[in-house]
């Protein structure tokens, strides 16, 4: 594997003592984002929108028109790219009949989510990593399935991002399971997204992480007309709804609201998506989502897993949820020609990055505490490997308690480290590290028995 200098710097014990550091890019990983291409990019959300609309509630027995239409051309793609992955993609349309809810579904529907698993080489690793966009989309009025609804950005961006990321990566083989999904029903409450995680909730699926994409590949802002293609915002829930009694209590005691599952993810997405695409910065939110809204990465939070929503850092309204017209000299409507490819094409490599980095990783590490025995300025941490994957070393991270991302880092090979910091200025975790240098999440240490 490569290894590239940056003029960033974070520590590597060594008798503890400060150096400049080599970042380790892995060179498959660097290849694969080169790979991400505008123009692919720009050919999927043309075809999207050419399907007039992809409302909920259109029809499904057209082959041009409708959200059915769209459905079988998504697999048709996961079908086309599982030809070059040696039997590792599979795709299939899940289905399930919706009733009408006295909200916004009128009758009858077939929802159906567009799944396509790169099963892991591992056989014995069960995790999963996730990729989501959201297929429909709407008009002004979300009940009209009929007339037409371009959707190029909410969420033909998102679903492009999925199809892209599908197309690269399934040319490669990773230990653990990629899931590449386009659900429908987003705009008429997250109906696929729930459908879907309530089916990992009852299948005991050993969800990782979840990477929700909707509304990512346009640049600018109504109202005010900011411009920026160099920031894309990840949000990410503090705690999880799960998070009650005694868990709650340690929480509070430890001072762990910042730490949640969901949280640590989106830290994640932002070190290794700033590590891999030039010129972008992912914001870390925190929040869930945005500001009393919501989308498809909810119904996995609800469920307990690690799930962020990534989106654009300045939408722009008047291409969101508009019927297109023109009204005051304001071109209203969500179409292709107010997308960025070249912002859509960084924001479609942050994910890749990042789902290639997960699923190349071991597993977390097991069991990891901090010692409380006695009062001390050191910090002594232990642990046990992870279940899965050869592990070259272990990472030790460490931030202040007011910082936003963790700010230095030790490599250590050994499962147990004492450092001259203390547990009561600074938060800590470890992560598990492959023999090319893939970092699993880190773990948040749990206080070993008195």
């Amino acid at each position: 594997m490569k290894k590239i200098v940056f003029s960033l710097a974070f520590l590597i014990i060594n008798g503890l003592s400060f150096s400049q550091t080599i970042i380790n890019r892995d060179s498959e990983i660097a290849q694969m984002v080169k790979e991400v291409s505008t123009d692919s990019l720009k050919s999927y959300i043309n075809t999207m929108v050419s399907f007039g609309t992809r409302n909920t509630l259109s029809t499904q027995n057209n082959s041009l028109r409708g959200i059915g239409a769209a459905r079988n051309w998504v697999l048709n793609k996961f079908n086309e790219f599982a030809k070059q992955s040696s039997g590792r993609l599979s795709a299939f349309i899940d289905t399930v009949t919706y009733k009408p809810d006295g909200r916004r579904v009128n009758r009858d529907i077939i929802l159906g989510n567009v799944v396509a698993t790169l099963k892991g080489t591992d056989p014995n690793d069960k995790r999963i990593f996730i990729i989501s966009g959201h297929l429909d989309n709407m008009r002004t009025n979300v009940m009209d399935s009929v007339m037409d609804a371009p959707g190029a950005n909410d969420d033909g961006s998102g679903s492009a991002a999925v199809l892209e990321c599908a197309r690269i990566m399934s040319k490669h083989s990773f230990p653990a399971t990629i899931i590449f999904v386009t659900v429908s029903g987003e705009e008429q409450g997250l109906l696929g997204a729930q459908f879907m995680a309530n089916k990992a909730k009852k299948e005991s699926w050993q969800i990782e992480g979840v990477l929700n994409n909707d509304i990512m590949g346009s640049n600018n802002s109504s109202e005010t007309n900011i411009i920026d293609n160099t920031r894309i915002r990840v949000f990410s829930e503090g705690l999880s709804v799960l998070d009650t009694g005694r868990v709650a209590t340690n929480i509070r005691n430890l001072g762990l609201e910042n730490d949640g599952r969901a949280r640590q993810l989106a830290r994640y997405v932002k070190e290794i998506g700033e590590r891999y695409v030039e010129n972008i910065e992912v914001v870390m939110v925190y929040r869930n989502d945005r500001f009393l809204r919501g989308g498809d990465h909810s119904p996995y939070v609800q469920n307990g897993f690690a799930a962020v929503r990534i989106t654009e850092m300045n939408e722009n309204y008047y291409h969101q949820h508009q019927d297109v017209r023109k009204e005051n000299n304001i071109q209203y409507g969500d179409l292709p020609e107010f997308m960025d490819f070249e912002y859509l094409r960084k924001n479609t490599a942050v994910n890749l990055s990042n789902l290639a980095n997960l699923a190349k990783a071991p597993s977390v590490p097991e069991e990891v505490k901090v010692e409380t025995r006695r009062l001390e300025n050191y910090t002594s941490l232990s642990w046990k490997a992870p279940q899965h994957g050869k592990v070259k070393g272990y990472y030790i991270l460490m931030r202040e308690t007011t910082s936003a991302v963790w700010q230095k880092k030790f490599f250590i090979t050994e499962t147990q480290m004492r450092l001259p910091y203390s547990k009561d200025n600074y938060f800590f975790g470890v992560q598990s590290l492959s023999e090319t240098g893939n970092e699993s999440l880190p773990v948040i240490p749990t206080v070993a028995g008195r």
